[in-house]
């Protein structure tokens, strides 16, 4: 989460610098600066995901060391799925927070014919970026391990598409349903990722309903003596 607020910090004074060294009366250059400012912050978020795998790596080599067995006691997929939940938490905060303080009042969403479906939009969008930051967090680390640059790419350029799909708003429809299709692709690729298979949700499944006869079974028995 430090992480993530570092790069937000630069896209900030990047992007506030800009603004001041350029014409502020020009409305078309200033949504053009804005656009360039949420690009550069996705560019830095990833930049700094990428100093944060290699401070785990070399943390990693240093628990390996200190291990009786020569193993690290952590996964990277641990540590990957932990860092890009910890990404998607803190960008969730900030990009709710104000949301939720302007919904204090006072006001009425959509009195000036604005769309009355502004807060639920904007919750849905903060799930969804909660949860592809984790699953770029699983795919990022472990492209960087395997040296998968294309992974690499893919995730740089759909995390930068749903920053951009993002600008769609306050048409809703045209935002939130492909970022939920990305989203969709991304769970799927990261859950594969991470040595997930059919296999293994078939099984989860089995093993749930095995469980589910079992207590039922005790359930059953246990009344009789019960009573």
């Amino acid at each position: 989460a430090f992480f993530w607020l570092v790069s937000l910090l630069l896209a900030s004074l990047i992007w506030f610098i800009s603004v001041h060294l350029s014409d502020q009366e020009n409305a078309r250059l200033q949504f053009s600066l804005l656009v360039f400012g949420a690009a550069v912050s996705v560019l830095l978020q990833e930049l700094f995901r990428f100093a944060y795998f290699k401070l785990l790596k070399k943390a990693d080599e240093g628990l390996a060391m200190i291990s009786e067995d020569g193993r690290s006691p952590i996964s990277l997929k641990q540590m990957a799925y932990v860092s890009g939940l910890s990404f998607g938490l803190i960008s969730g905060v900030f990009s709710v927070i104000n949301i939720l303080a302007d919904s204090m009042g006072p006001g009425i969403v959509g009195i000036h014919g604005d769309s009355p479906y502004y807060f639920i939009t904007s919750a849905f969008l903060t799930m969804a970026l909660v949860f592809l930051h984790t699953f770029w967090g699983v795919i990022f680390f472990d492209a960087c391990e395997k040296r998968r640059y294309w992974c690499l790419g893919l995730v740089v350029a759909s995390h930068l598409v749903t920053s951009g799909l993002t600008f769609l708003n306050p048409w809703y429809e045209a935002s939130l349903v492909p970022i939920y299709i990305i989203t969709i692709c991304m769970g799927a690729w990261a859950f594969f990722t991470a040595g997930g298979s059919f296999r293994n949700v078939l099984k989860c499944l089995s093993c749930k309903r095995q469980e589910d006869s079992r207590v039922m079974m005790y359930s059953a028995l246990r009344v009789p003596f019960e009573d």
